[in-house]
C-alpha cells in the first residue's frame, strides 16, 4: 500500500506543478523579496505569512480523482453563538502536510478563481499575477494538527478483493474549529497545496447554519462622563430592530441602532494613476449585522448593578453583573492599562494577522516562533524566512498566545474587584480590514468589557489610510479607516472621527488624544488637548494622565515632530505620567523632557522607584505596547533616559489616591510584577 500511495502522492504533485507552471511560468509560489520587505505597503505590520497572501495564489480544483474523500461536521444542530466544532476528513488516499481545511463564511462565497482583478489585491503585500481565491477564509488549519494523520492511524478499508484482502485503505483526520456566531452560514473546504499552492479538494455538502444568528451578543460598556452615573452598553445582533438593555431595580432603556457597509470602507489607496479598493471593501469585508447602544442613566459611582440586553424577538443575554467606576474627584481608582493587544484564536488556527505562541526549545530554553501549534506539539516547520520563522524540527513547549494570557490575568483581576475600569489605548483587534475578525476579539474581551468601564484610544491599525485624512500615511487599517472602530466603541468624543476625549475617574484626569489625527499646531486637535490639560482642576484631580498610541520616546525610536509639537504641552500643564503604545514592550523614562532627564527616582523603604512631584520637574512616560499582539526586542545599547526595558507579555495595573500614583507591569505569563514605580505628591 505504501508504495502506491507514494506514486500517486507523486503523480498528483507532477500534475499539479506542470499545470502551473504552464500557466504562469514566470510566477513563483515563493513570496518576492520585495514583498517580505514590504515596508511600504505594511508599515508596522507584522511578518507576512502565506496564510496572509493567500488569495493571491493560484488556485484550481485538485486533479484528485479520489471517491472517498469526505469532509464533514460533528455537532448536534445549528451552531450555537461559541462553540468547538470537530470537523472530519476521511477517505484520504495519501495524507500530506500541504493538507488543510480552511472555515469560510458566508457559505455561498467563491472559493475558486477570480481571473482579471490581480489589481484589487495588491495590499495584501503580493503582486504577483495570479488567479485570486475570491473570499478570504477566516481561518485554516493544517490537518496536521492531528498526530494521527501523517501515520494514517485512523485507517478505513474502503475496497475489499476477492480474497478478502484489503486492497484500498484510506486516512482520517479531525481538527477541532473555534467558533462564534458572526450571523452567515461557513462551510469548510479541504485543500491540498498548502499556503503557497492551494487546491481545492472537496468541502462541506450542507453549510452550517447559527440557531439564531440574530442573536444580542458581545456586550461592552464604556463611561460617558466623569459623574459615573451613566454608564453606555454597545453590543452586536443580526437584527436592525430596537432592543433594550434592563437593568438595576426595573428600569430600562431602549437601543439606538446602527451599522457599516463596505460602501463605507475606505478605497482610495493609489498605485500610480490607478485606485485599488482595499481589503476592508473587498475580499476582507464580512457584513458586521447592526451595532447597537444604550446608556443606563440613574446609577450611583463605585456601585454594583445587573443588567440584560436583547429583546423578547430574538433572545436576551445571560444577566451580568458589572461596576461604575468612582466619579471624578473621588479618592481613589485602580485601572488597567495596556495597548496593542489584539486577539489570537483558542484552535491554534490560522488567521490573517497572525499571533503565535510563545515558544521554548524544551532542552536549551531557546526562544521561538510558529505558528498553529497546539500545546506541548512538535511539529517539523519549514517555513520562508519571509515570515520571520525560524525552520525547525525540535521539541518545543508553547506558551498561550500573548493576548490570551494577558486577558486571563486581566479577567482575574477583574473577577477579584480589583478593577475599576480599564484603558486600552490604540491597536485594538488588529482586524485591518477583515472585518470578521472583529466578533472574535469582541468575543475575546466580553469577560472584562462587560462588567467594567473599557475606555479606548485609536491606533494605527484602526485608522489609518492613505486619501483618508489620517495623518499618517501607509495601509495600516486595512482601509477601515475608524468607521468599525468607532462603531464598536463609542467614546465620549467631539464628534465623529474626531476620536479624542477626557474623562475623570477618582483622582485621575485622563486626556485621550488621537495620535492618528492632525496634533500640529493650530490644529482642531492641538487646541482641544491645550485648552483640556489647561482647564483639569488640580485640587479635584491631582494626578494628570495624558495617554495616546504612538509614543514620544522609544529606544527603537519615534516621531520627532510628534515630541516637538505636543511634548511643551505636557510640561506646561505639569503632566505628571504620559503612556503609550504602538511599540510592543514595555519601557519606562526618568522625569523627562527634551530628551534628558530633569529627575531621577529614588528608592522607598520597598525598593520600589519613586518620583517625587510635589516639586515638579518634568513627566514620566511609559510604553504599555505589549499586551499580546508581538513583542519587539531592545537594541543593545538604549539611551540613558530608559530605566526599565522588559519584553515580555503583560498588561499595567494602576492604584491612585489623592497622595500617590503606583504603577505595576504585570508579567501575563508569570503573573509576577515585573516592574512598579510610583509618583507622589506630598
Amino acid at each position: 500500500m505504501e508504495q502506491r500511495a507514494t506514486t500517486h502522492h507523486v503523480h498528483k504533485l507532477s500534475f499539479i506543478l506542470l499545470i502551473l507552471s504552464l500557466a504562469f511560468p514566470s510566477s513563483s509560489f515563493e513570496l518576492r523579496s520585495s514583498v517580505a520587505d514590504s515596508t511600504f505597503l505594511h508599515r508596522n505590520d507584522t511578518a507576512i505569512s502565506y496564510f496572509r497572501v493567500l488569495n493571491r495564489r493560484a488556485l484550481f480544483q485538485c486533479p484528485d480523482l479520489n471517491p472517498y474523500l469526505q469532509i464533514n461536521v460533528t455537532t448536534q444542530g445549528d451552531l450555537s453563538d461559541e462553540q468547538f466544532i470537530t470537523v472530519n476528513v476521511s477517505g484520504v488516499l495519501v495524507p500530506s502536510d500541504g493538507d488543510w481545511v480552511a472555515m469560510v463564511s458566508p457559505s455561498f462565497s467563491n472559493v475558486t478563481t477570480c481571473l482579471g482583478s490581480e489589481a484589487y489585491y495588491i495590499q495584501t503585500g503580493d503582486t504577483s499575477i495570479l488567479p485570486l481565491l475570491c473570499h478570504y477564509p477566516v481561518k485554516a488549519k493544517y490537518v496536521t494538527s492531528d498526530p494521527s494523520y501523517l501515520s494514517c492511524k485512523n485507517q478505513k478499508c474502503q475496497k475489499y478483493g476477492n480474497n478478502g484482502d484489503c486492497e484500498v485503505r484510506t486516512c482520517a483526520g479531525s481538527l477541532s474549529f473555534h467558533v462564534v456566531n458572526i450571523r452567515t452560514n461557513i462551510e469548510f473546504v479541504f485543500f491540498a497545496g498548502g499556503f503557497s499552492t492551494p487546491c481545492i479538494l472537496t468541502k462541506t455538502d450542507v453549510p452550517l447554519k447559527f440557531s439564531n444568528p440574530n442573536s444580542p451578543l458581545h456586550g461592552h460598556l464604556s463611561s460617558i462622563d466623569s459623574t459615573a452615573t451613566s454608564m453606555r452598553l454597545t453590543w452586536v445582533s443580526g437584527d436592525k430592530e430596537p432592543q433594550q438593555v434592563q437593568y438595576g431595580d426595573g428600569k430600562s432603556q431602549t437601543s439606538e441602532v446602527t451599522t457599516f457597509s463596505a460602501a463605507d470602507m475606505c478605497s482610495e489607496f493609489r498605485l500610480g494613476s490607478i485606485v485599488v479598493p482595499s481589503p476592508a471593501k473587498d475580499f476582507g469585508w464580512h457584513d458586521p449585522g447592526y451595532i447597537h447602544t444604550a446608556v443606563m442613566l440613574g446609577l450611583q459611582p463605585s456601585s454594583t448593578f445587573n443588567y440584560k440586553y436583547g429583546s423578547d424577538a430574538v433572545g436576551w443575554s445571560a444577566e451580568i453583573q458589572f461596576r461604575t467606576p468612582p466619579a471624578g474627584g473621588s479618592d481613589e481608582l485602580k485601572f488597567l492599562v495596556f495597548g496593542d493587544m489584539g486577539k489570537a484564536p483558542l484552535d491554534s488556527s490560522a488567521e490573517h494577522y497572525i499571533q503565535a505562541p510563545k515558544l521554548v526549545h524544551e532542552h536549551h530554553k531557546k526562544s521561538l516562533y510558529d505558528v498553529g501549534l497546539a500545546d506541548g506539539e512538535a511539529v517539523p516547520c519549514e517555513i520562508s524566512s519571509a515570515e520571520h520563522i525560524l525552520k525547525c524540527k525540535m521539541r518545543v513547549v508553547p506558551k498561550k498566545p500573548g493576548s490570551i494570557s494577558v486577558i486571563k490575568g486581566m479577567t482575574e483581576e477583574v473577577e477579584n474587584g480589583n478593577v475599576d475600569s480599564i484603558f486600552h489605548i490604540g491597536d485594538i483587534s488588529y482586524a485591518t480590514g477583515f472585518l470578521v475578525e472583529w466578533d472574535y476579539f469582541l468575543n475575546l474581551i466580553t469577560p472584562l468589557a462587560s462588567k467594567v468601564s473599557y475606555m479606548t484610544a485609536i491606533g494605527n491599525h484602526e485608522r489609518d489610510y492613505s486619501d483618508s485624512g489620517s495623518w499618517y500615511t501607509g495601509p495600516d487599517s486595512g482601509g477601515e479607516c475608524g468607521v468599525p472602530y468607532e462603531t464598536y466603541f463609542p467614546m465620549p468624543t467631539p464628534a465623529k472621527d474626531k476620536p479624542w476625549y477626557s474623562i475623570e475617574q477618582g483622582s485621575v484626569h485622563f486626556t485621550v488624544i488621537s495620535t492618528e489625527h492632525d496634533w500640529t499646531e493650530k490644529s482642531e486637535q492641538y487646541e482641544w488637548m491645550k485648552t483640556d490639560m489647561a482647564s483639569v482642576d488640580r485640587p479635584k484631580t491631582p494626578w494628570l494622565v495624558f495617554t495616546g498610541h504612538r509614543p514620544m520616546y522609544s529606544s527603537l525610536g519615534a516621531d520627532d515632530q510628534f515630541l516637538e509639537t505636543v511634548e511643551p504641552l505636557l510640561l506646561n500643564n505639569k503632566v505628571d505620567l504620559v503612556l503609550f503604545g504602538h511599540v510592543h514592550n514595555y519601557e519606562r523614562t526618568c522625569s523627562i523632557y527634551n530628551s534628558e532627564c530633569l529627575a531621577m527616582p529614588e528608592k522607598d523603604k520597598n525598593g520600589i522607584d519613586t518620583y517625587d512631584n510635589t516639586n515638579y520637574t518634568a513627566p514620566v512616560q511609559a510604553i504599555v505596547g505589549m499586551a499580546g499582539f508581538s513583542l519587539d526586542k531592545f537594541p543593545d545599547d538604549a539611551p540613558n533616559w530608559s530605566l526599565v526595558r522588559i519584553s515580555e507579555f503583560g498588561y499595567v495595573r494602576a492604584h491612585a489616591t489623592k497622595d500617590e500614583l503606583k504603577l505595576e507591569f504585570v508579567n501575563s505569563d508569570t503573573k509576577n510584577v515585573d516592574d512598579s514605580f510610583i509618583i507622589t505628591k506630598k
